[in-house]
């Protein structure tokens, strides 16, 4: 998710209980050549100390190509929110979060999350771009929202500014729309993620429509002429009615998201870097309340599946035979 749509990680030295880690490994040939070369000696004593969980997620046997990631559906079940694939409540949670009260609505009517995106269309395929890399400010953003308002307008639907990445709908339409979330299509050929459904077709109309507004629009020309991404679509998912969210924070859940920019970039060294990095931090300070005897939860989440860990009841033979040899963190993160 990008930046302004993504749940705001802790700080590192703030005290967690349970630890999520969300972009821990990918299902592509270059993800596995990656875990290879990685180096996380945190990662492997700390999960040398757990002792696997229930799923993180109802879908156990999902793939990488569910509608909805296994973080996003590890992070549903912690919000405690209940939702079929692709039908997760995250746009209503996103408008209470910019101050449109989402989260108190008792009208029922289903939201949407709609992000302003490049499609780079190229000689077989079209793929989305992490909508991180156009840099939109306020002003661009606020531009182009007010062009395409009125096409919304015209179809019943209501269109809500928040942050420049992120802006809201509403239609009743939305409660039946099951949607590939944002972080499941960027990078991707979006026939994968394009549904057949009559509400989707309407949606297609729609993105349509706005490419033609955008296409000469002003925002676009200044940015093509300083040869910055134009905005020529947008994505819509996270839809349905609000749902009561319980706070991660209170329940002592820290969620990292540092691996997600660079996994969907396909930088992998980068990816390498950051995931050194998370060891060295978060996953070194709850290594080190797993050693104090602290009740523990890590949940790693990959591209297929999401695994939670709790900490292992140690007798006394095992507090005799001193820490545990470490576990295979690499080969454990390649089955995600």
């Amino acid at each position: 998710m990008p930046a302004d749509l993504a749940p705001m990680p802790t700080s590192a030295a703030a005290p967690f209980d349970h630890l999520l880690i969300a972009h821990a490994s990918a299902a592509s040939e270059a993800g596995a050549a990656a875990l290879k070369v990685v180096k996380l000696p945190n990662l492997a004593a700390l999960l040398a100390r757990l002792q696997p969980l229930a799923d993180a997620t109802p879908e156990a046997d999902a793939d990488e190509y569910s509608l909805s990631a296994p973080h996003e559906r590890a992070l549903a079940a912690l919000h405690g929110w209940s939702g079929e694939d692709g039908r997760l409540p995250w746009a209503a949670a996103a408008a209470a979060d910019d101050g449109l009260r989402a989260d108190t609505d008792t009208s029922g009517a289903p939201w949407g999350r709609l992000t302003p995106v490049h499609w780079h269309v190229g000689s077989d395929s079209v793929t989305l771009v992490d909508p991180a890399a156009l840099a939109l400010d306020e002003a661009e953003s606020r531009a182009l929202f007010e062009a395409v308002k009125p096409s919304f307008d015209a179809e019943g639907w209501t269109l809500l500014w928040g942050a420049p990445l992120r802006w809201h709908v509403r239609h009743e339409a939305l409660g039946g729309l099951a949607c590939a979330s944002l972080d499941r299509a960027v990078g991707r050929n979006l026939d994968l993620w394009m549904s057949d459904a009559p509400e989707a077709r309407r949606l297609r109309r729609m993105q349509v429509e706005a490419q033609m507004i955008w296409h000469e629009h002003p925002v676009n020309a200044a940015r093509e002429k300083a040869r910055a991404l134009t905005v020529n679509s947008f994505w819509l998912d996270g839809c349905g009615a609000a749902q009561p969210r319980r706070p991660l924070a209170e329940a002592g859940v820290q969620v990292d998201e540092r691996l997600r920019a660079p996994l969907l970039a396909g930088d992998w060294a980068a990816w390498v870097a950051a995931w050194q990095a998370l060891d060295a931090g978060p996953v070194a300070a709850l290594r080190a309340r797993a050693e104090a005897g602290a009740p523990v939860t890590l949940t790693l989440c990959g591209e297929r599946h999401a695994r939670r860990f709790g900490l292992k009841p140690r007798g006394w033979l095992s507090r005799l035979m001193g820490a545990p040899r470490p576990a295979d963190a690499s080969a454990l993160l390649a089955s995600l």
